[in-house]
C-alpha cells in the first residue's frame, strides 16, 4: 500500500512537469501616441518637482477639503458597489481554487459492507446462502494525469480571471473616490447657486418694490413695472430649481456613501479655494501599469490565451487513473487481519478520433475570444488616453477661462452699480438697469459653473491617471 502511494506521488510530479500548449504571450502594442497631444489647449510640459505621480498620491493628500475626506472615508466603508466588487474577487478566487484542485488526485476513504441472501433455486449448492463482505479502501478515482497541460491551462485561465477581478475591484474603488468627489463638488456648486439666487431675489424684490411705488406715484411706466416683475419671477423659478437640485444632489451623495450623511462633518473649504492638488500627467506608457481597468483587460486577455492552450491539449490523449488500496473480509471482525489486504490499479487512456469537428470548433472559439480580448484591451487603452488628454486640455484652458470670468463678473457688478445709480438719478431708463441686473446674475452663475467644471475635470484627470487607490501617498523607494 505504501509503495502504491509513493508511485502515485511520483506520477503526480511527472504530470506537473508536463508540457504546456499555451501560446507565447506578447502584449499588444499600445494603439496610441507615445506622448500626449500638444497645442494651445494643452499646458506646457514642465518638471513635476516633488509631486508624486497620481497613482502614488493618496486621496487624502490630493483632496484638501476635510469634509470631502470624511465623506470618501464613509463611502469606502459602506458603498454597496464596492462591497460587491470585493465579493466578486473572493468568488473568482474560489473558482480558481476549484479549478486548480483538478491538478491533484482527490484522495478519499471508502468503507462498505454487504449482506446478501441467495435463495436455494439460485444457489450453486442447492441451498439458500447468506453472504457477507466488508471492506475499507484509500484511493483516488479517475484522476486525470495532465501530461499535455489541459488542466494547467484551465487553472492558469482561472488565475488570470481572479487577477482581473482584483483589478476590477481597484477600478471600482478609484471610480468611487472620484464619484464621491464629483457629487460633493456638484452639491457645493448648487448650494452656491442657491445662495446666489436667494441674494439676487432679495435685490430684485427691493427693486420691484421701488418700481411699484414709482408706478403708483406715476413716475414709472407699467412697462417698467412688468419688466421688474419678470426679474422677480425668474429668480423665484431659479430658487425652486436650485432647491430641488440641492436635495437631489444630497440624495445622490447619500447613495454613493451607502449611509446617511454624518452629523459631525467638519467644515468644508470654499468652492473657490485650493481644493485639489496638481498632479503630473506622465507618459501614456505609464497608464499600462497605473490604470486598473487596463490591467484587468490584460489579465482577461491572458486568460483567453490560456484557454487556447486548453483547447489545443484536448486534441491529445488524456490519461486517467483509478487506484486504491485497502482491506476486505467476509467478517467485519477480520477486516484488518493478516492477508486481508486488497489493491486496485486501473489506468485509462482516451484518444479522440472522431468528434464531428467539436474540438476544432472549440479551438477556433478560443482564438476568437482572444481576438475579442485584444480588441477590448486596445479600446481600453485608447479610452484611457482620451480621458487623460481631455483632462489636460481642461487644465490648459480653465485657468484662463476662470480668470476672464472673474473679471467679467467684476465688470458686470460695476456695470450694475453704475446703472442703478444713473436710474435713481433719472439719467438712464429702467431698461439699462434691467440689463445690468440680468447680466450680473447670469455671469455669477457662469462663474460658479465654470469653477465646478474645472474642479470635476481635475478630479477626472486624477482618476484617469490611476489615482485614488491609496489613502495616503506611497513612500518613495529607498527613502
Amino acid at each position: 500500500m505504501r509503495q502504491t502511494l509513493i508511485s502515485m506521488a511520483v506520477a503526480a510530479s511527472a504530470a506537473l512537469a508536463g508540457c504546456s500548449l499555451i501560446p507565447t504571450y506578447e502584449r499588444p502594442a499600445a494603439p496610441v501616441e507615445a506622448a500626449y497631444p500638444q497645442g494651445e489647449a494643452y499646458p506646457a510640459a514642465n518638471g513635476a518637482g516633488q509631486v508624486p505621480p497620481a497613482a502614488e498620491l493618496g486621496w487624502r493628500d490630493y483632496f484638501a477639503d476635510p469634509r470631502l475626506q470624511r465623506l470618501i472615508d464613509v463611502a469606502l466603508q459602506n458603498n454597496r458597489n464596492l462591497r460587491v466588487a470585493a465579493l466578486n474577487v473572493e468568488a473568482y478566487r474560489a473558482q480558481y481554487r476549484i479549478q486548480r484542485a483538478d491538478l491533484f488526485p482527490q484522495v478519499g476513504v471508502a468503507a462498505q459492507g454487504t449482506r446478501q441472501r441467495v435463495p436455494a433455486d439460485l444457489s450453486s449448492t442447492g441451498q439458500r446462502v447468506i453472504s457477507s463482505s466488508y471492506g475499507v479502501s484509500l484511493g483516488t478515482t479517475v484522476w486525470e494525469i495532465d501530461l499535455f497541460g489541459r488542466l494547467r491551462s484551465l487553472s492558469q485561465a482561472a488565475l488570470e480571471q481572479y487577477f482581473a477581478s482584483d483589478e476590477a475591484q481597484r477600478s471600482t474603488h478609484i471610480a468611487l473616490v472620484a464619484s464621491v468627489a464629483n457629487a460633493y463638488l456638484t452639491l457645493r456648486a448648487d448650494e452656491a447657486q442657491l445662495k446666489l439666487t436667494r441674494e439676487t431675489l432679495v435685490t430684485y424684490e427691493r427693486t420691484y418694490n421701488l418700481t411699484r411705488r414709482s408706478y403708483e406715484e406715476g413716475i414709472s411706466s407699467r412697462l417698467d413695472l412688468r419688466q421688474s416683475q419678470t426679474q422677480v419671477e425668474n429668480a423665484r423659478a431659479s430658487l425652486s430649481r436650485y432647491t430641488r437640485l440641492v436635495a437631489q444632489d444630497t440624495n445622490a451623495l447619500t447613495l454613493l456613501l451607502g449611509a446617511s450623511l454624518p452629523a459631525d462633518l467638519p467644515e468644508g473649504l470654499p468652492l473657490d479655494g485650493k481644493l485639489v492638488a496638481d498632479v503630473p500627467a506622465g507618459l501614456p506608457s505609464d497608464l499600462l501599469q497605473n490604470r486598473p481597468d487596463i490591467l484587468a483587460a490584460e489579465h482577461r486577455l491572458l486568460s483567453a490565451n490560456a484557454d487556447i492552450g486548453a483547447a489545443r491539449a484536448a486534441f491529445f490523449p488524456s490519461i486517467s487513473l483509478t487506484a486504491s488500496a485497502g482491506t476486505a473480509s467476509r467478517q467485519l471482525s477480520g477486516l484488518f487481519d493478516a492477508g486481508s489486504g486488497t489493491w486496485l490499479f486501473s489506468p485509462q487512456i482516451n484518444l479522440p478520433i472522431f468528434t464531428a469537428g467539436s474540438l476544432s470548433a472549440s479551438l477556433d472559439y478560443a482564438r476568437i475570444q482572444k481576438d475579442i480580448n485584444v480588441a477590448t484591451y486596445e479600446q481600453t487603452v485608447q479610452s484611457a488616453f482620451r480621458e487623460v488628454a481631455d483632462g489636460l486640455a481642461a487644465r490648459g484652458t480653465y485657468t484662463e477661462q476662470l480668470q476672464a470670468q472673474v473679471r467679467l463678473v467684476e465688470a458686470s457688478r460695476d456695470y450694475f452699480q453704475l446703472a442703478e445709480g444713473r436710474y435713481r438719478t433719472g439719467v438712464d431708463n429702467y431698461l439699462t438697469l434691467l440689463d445690468a441686473q440680468r447680466q450680473l446674475f447670469a455671469q455669477q452663475q457662469v462663474l460658479i459653473d465654470s469653477r465646478l467644471n474645472q474642479l470635476t475635470s481635475e478630479v477626472n484627470l486624477y482618476k484617469a491617471l490611476g489615482g485614488g487607490w491609496n489613502e495616503v501617498t506611497a513612500q518613495a523607494k529607498g527613502g
